[in-house]
């Protein structure tokens, strides 16, 4: 199991990143749009620095929902690798079948 903290930290950087989507997609468009003057483009920028760091999205960690393991992440099921084999042999993922060798 991961530290409260950093899964915590983590939820944190997610509510952040969904609360400025949009502006911080609006100050990108702006910032690259060649239509605009020079000094509208960096002010752009500048208001996208001023940003808070966690609300970027490429702050936020995968994580596993059951034990918040950060790496061995399937997006697909939202799970490690550990917490997916524990859960097939016990039978409680659907389609996944018990293999051993």
């Amino acid at each position: 199991m991961a530290k409260k903290s950093a899964i915590e930290k983590n939820k944190k950087r997610r509510r952040l990143a969904a609360r400025y989507a949009a502006k911080r997609a609006e100050l990108k468009a702006a910032a690259v749009d060649q239509t605009l003057s020079d000094q509208e483009r960096f002010a752009a920028r500048l208001k996208l620095a001023r940003l808070p760091r966690n609300s970027s999205p490429t702050r936020i960690r995968n994580r596993c929902e059951i034990t918040g393991r950060p790496r061995g992440f399937y997006r697909k099921l939202k799970m490690s690798r550990i917490a997916l084999r524990e859960m097939g042999n016990d039978g409680k993922v659907p389609g996944m079948v018990k293999s051993s060798w």
